[in-house]
């Protein structure tokens, strides 16, 4: 088979031709499995930013990280078993190019035994009551020890991990029966049989740990060979970049719905329990909330397409039999469900569009004194990449976003705060789109491809939407797009961006490739493969600068719960390394905010804020807290421990306490839209609620006024 690729990266087109004539014969999971390792290989190859020779470096890289996948908590694996996968550390490279499985298969042969083998530790050291008088400890940070010497160190490993787990639970129980007696004795009405002996305590817990263990084991009955392949596959392509992945054809369906923000369905999610699958949540709005008879806790017994013959789903994956109840608006589908009562019904849902309201731009108006300001929370730059733009159906957050700013305008809102705080990104094209409606022109990122081509993406629209004060937040989750639209704004001057420390880091941009393209229809049996979302650029700012590994350095700073923690891009394994390019040419915007003066202003404002100081204490608390993974297993050291990390964490709780609500209400075209639909205006009611206490909308909204 001969594979040819015409690649326009920008698009990446992949065109397959047969140097051989007939139709290949696909026996089983072998040859298709054959394909996927050398198709994903070939595109990682031929396509991928940073080209890599696959050699025992890669084959080392490769190992360490699947090893870390497969068993991160070092409670499977014994050092011998590392032993015997570690003599083919210098071997992945060459399997991979042959398309052999051999150290896979035989890594996926011991964790399934392993995984057997623990059920019988857990088992016998929850059949007796623990010490807790005893002084011992657990670390729980496994990168802090070594994997277990043979079982019975394994063995001890996991007495130690369930007596931990066993006495949180314990203290939990005592708590709260000590709560009980308490208002006993106020009501001064006893009641014997709510009071447990510590032994009666100690008992229940350990038998909620074994429930919850039975049923974590149960969940790992129905984990199939496929999901530890994709885990190797992962851990392949995680050596060229974090964000290079291997996408299972579930996975990419999945993907697309969190990028569109809206799926095809009956508005439920599912959960496996018991053998079955069952109800965990209903959409309010959806088509089986509007049927009415589907409830949280039902059991699906059979699903049928229309009138077709039902298929049994019982001990199926809920993952797979959200594949049968998925499907195009419109379709009915039948569910045979087993009520609480155990009653069995059938129920036809007619299937419909369900939109995830909290994927969407959402907006509201701010008041201070007499002045308004606009905010706008942005979770993430969503797209709907199966609409051409022109079917108004579809959501595509940047004109989403100009019609909120065209709201604001009739409100006569004096500013905006766009906050992209913990938004992960999401459409190049969207985040381009969206810093056009604050500027006339220009350029807004540089795009270099492997082929060291720049490209410079500009917003050609001269119309500028919205022209007053900008203030954007973003914290250390703010990545890729975000950091795009923040980068832009900064260097035009265009607005101020207001966060704690560095966004992420995230200078990449990502494709999802259908690696079914790759296939030739005459060897159609071994679809589908999958996809990967393929690195295929780097981006920078428009001042020649990177944001990889580095992030957006905010104009402001504000501190929060994450600014001691080491979070971003430079945290991941195998980042690209950063680098800078010319600048572009591009104006400053001619009324940019006097930074200096505002800086100071936020500074002056901060040293007088109480809210403020007790958030950098509990930030350096919570930093000693990630770095503290020694635990007593001693049940008067962990309450003591437990009383005084309470005391702390109530100190910081009452933060929001001491916050005066800001004022925050709906622009008034949402009033008017949503006044017929109660569950809008009910969820509406409780965001806006959400925000009265967000003390960083508070300090945004003075920056806003003080912008000239």
């Amino acid at each position: 088979m001969k594979l040819k690729i015409l690649k326009n990266l920008a698009i990446f087109t992949l065109v397959i031709t047969l140097g051989s004539s007939g139709t290949p014969e696909v026996k089983d999971d072998v040859e298709k499995n054959r394909m996927l390792i050398q198709n994903i290989m070939y595109v990682l190859s031929a396509g991928h930013y940073q080209a890599h020779k696959v050699d025992d470096q890669f084959s080392k890289n490769t190992f360490d990280l699947y090893i870390k996948q497969l068993d991160f908590a070092k409670r499977l694996l014994t050092a011998d078993d590392l032993k015997l996968l570690k003599s083919y550390e210098n071997q992945i490279d060459d399997q991979v190019q042959t398309g052999s499985y051999e150290f896979f298969d035989l890594s996926e042969k011991i964790v399934s035994q392993r995984i057997k083998d623990s059920q019988k530790y857990y088992k016998q050291a929850l059949e007796k009551p623990f010490d807790f008088d005893k002084k011992e400890d657990l670390e729980t940070d496994p990168a802090k020890i070594p994997f277990a010497k043979d079982s019975t160190e394994l063995k001890e490993y996991w007495r130690k991990y369930l007596k931990y787990n066993t006495l949180t639970r314990l203290v939990e129980l005592m708590q709260a029966q000590e709560a009980s007696e308490e208002e006993m004795k106020r009501t001064n009405k006893k009641d014997e049989s709510k009071i447990l002996s510590f032994a009666d305590l100690e008992k229940k817990a350990r038998e909620e740990v074994l429930k919850n263990h039975d049923e974590w084991y149960e969940r790992m009955k129905i984990i199939e060979k496929n999901d530890w392949l994709s885990i190797y596959l992962n851990s392949i392509t995680g050596t060229y970049d974090p964000h290079t992945n291997y996408l299972p054809p579930q996975d990419k369906q999945n993907f697309d719905i969190q990028m569109s923000g809206k799926l095809e369905g009956i508005g439920a999610t599912l959960y496996n329990n018991e053998g079955y699958v069952k109800v965990g949540s209903i959409v309010p709005g959806s088509p089986c909330w509007k049927e009415g008879q589907l409830a949280v806790g039902d059991k699906i017994l059979k699903v049928a397409q229309g009138n077709a013959e039902p298929l049994d789903i019982v001990g199926m994956r809920s993952d797979h039999a959200v594949g049968y109840i998925r499907g195009k608006k419109g379709t009915e589908v039948k569910l045979t469900v087993k009520k609480k009562d155990n009653s069995v019904v059938v129920i036809s849902i007619i299937r419909d569009v369900i939109e995830i309201g909290e994927t969407y731009a959402r907006s509201a108006i701010l008041k201070d004194e007499k002045d308004k300001v606009g905010y706008i929370h942005l979770p993430k730059f969503y797209a709907d990449f199966g609409n051409d733009g022109n079917d108004e159906s579809g959501r595509f957050c940047a004109r989403d976003v100009r019609k909120e700013l065209e709201k604001f305008k009739k409100e006569n809102a004096k500013g905006v705060i766009l906050d992209l705080r913990s938004n992960g990104g999401g459409s190049l094209q969207e985040v381009i789109d969206m810093v056009g409606l604050f500027i006339k022109s220009g350029p807004v990122v540089q795009v270099k491809g492997r082929d060291a081509q720049m490209q410079v993406h500009s917003d050609r629209d001269p119309a500028l939407v919205y022209d007053a004060p900008l203030v954007v937040l973003v914290n250390p989750y703010s990545a890729s797009a975000s950091e795009i639209l923040a980068a832009a704004i900064q260097d035009y001057g265009r607005g101020v961006i207001i966060g704690s420390s560095p966004t992420f880091g995230k200078g990449t941009v990502q494709r999802v490739l259908d690696l079914d393209g790759l296939i030739p229809e005459s060897m159609s049996k071994v679809k589908p493969l999958g996809s990967i979302k393929l690195t295929l650029q780097k981006y920078y700012r428009i001042n020649g600068e990177t944001v990889q590994l580095k992030g957006v350095q905010p104009d402001i700073i504000l501190p929060d719960s994450y600014s001691y923690l080491e979070i971003g891009e430079k945290e991941q394994d195998y980042p690209l390394a950063a680098d800078v390019i010319p600048a572009a040419q591009y104006e400053k915007w001619n009324k940019a905010p006097n930074m200096k003066a505002l800086r100071e202003n936020s500074e002056k404002r901060l040293k007088s804020h109480e809210t403020f100081k007790l958030v950098t204490e509990n930030a350096l608390r919570l930093k000693k807290q990630k770095d503290f993974t020694l635990h007593t297993l001693n049940l008067k050291q962990y309450r003591e421990e437990l009383k005084k990390a309470k005391e702390e964490t109530e100190k910081y709780n009452a933060v929001n306490e001491k916050v005066k609500d800001l004022d925050i209400e709906s622009l008034l075209a949402d009033v008017e839209e949503t006044k017929t639909d109660s569950i809008k205006t009910a969820t509406r009611t409780a965001w806006l609620k959400t925000l009265k206490k967000d003390f960083y909308l508070q300090e945004a909204l003075n920056v806003i006024k003080e912008i000239k």
